[in-house]
């Protein structure tokens, strides 16, 4: 898994230089809500809106196109009182910072182009909101939680001249419990308007 961060890291970083001698080259900003869930095998999980905010960038020609993004994310879930496995909060939230690679395919026409994109997203935990009601053993495993995800996005957009319109889905790929007790993942929609700075 280290070695896939590696190499993912490297990517986005040595990418911007390649990126300007490619026939279409594009840097914008982006912003946005998601409505996400933590899955598991044991707990009736809610979904809880998040937001994200941050860069992109987008690279290609001849209808295709590589667009690696960075930004910062809250995503988690909320637990209805009748959790087998909790009670108090009622609630999950992770802050993260997000990495998705994703290569896509656009149509169109002059300044609107529709697009279709999928690829691979590593979440980065920089801070991880668990209030805990009581001591137990079990809820301590449920709440122990890895430092980095794993997953994939997939979905459709839109650009209209400078502004681009994106929803997508995510699907955990990777248990995020560190102690292998119980099977969580994080899934989540995204919904984000972007601006093309150039």
């Amino acid at each position: 898994m280290k070695k896939i961060t590696l190499i993912t890291c490297l990517i986005l970083s040595t990418g911007i230089a390649a990126m300007a001698q490619l026939p279409s080259f594009d840097f914008g900003i982006k912003a946005g809500l998601n409505v996400s869930k933590l899955q598991s095998d044991i707990a009736a999980e809610e979904n809880r809106t998040g937001f994200q905010a941050g860069v992109f960038a987008r690279l290609g020609g001849g209808g295709l196109y590589l667009q690696p993004e960075l930004y910062l994310g809250s995503k988690g879930s909320n637990y209805p009182t009748a959790a087998q496995v909790y009670s108090g909060d009622e609630k999950i939230n992770f802050t993260t910072l997000d990495l998705p690679l994703l290569l896509g395919t656009k149509v169109g026409a002059g300044p609107v182009n529709f697009r279709f994109m999928a690829g691979p997203v590593v979440s980065f935990m920089l801070d991880k909101e668990e209030p805990v009601a009581t001591a137990s053993q079990d809820i301590k495993d449920f709440r122990n939680y890895k430092d980095q995800a794993w997953g994939i996005q997939g979905g459709a957009g839109l650009d209209i001249s400078k502004l681009t319109f994106d929803v997508r889905y995510e699907a955990g790929i990777s248990n995020i419990n560190k102690t292998k007790k119980y099977d969580q993942k994080t899934n989540l929609w995204h919904l984000s308007l972007g601006y093309k700075i150039f």
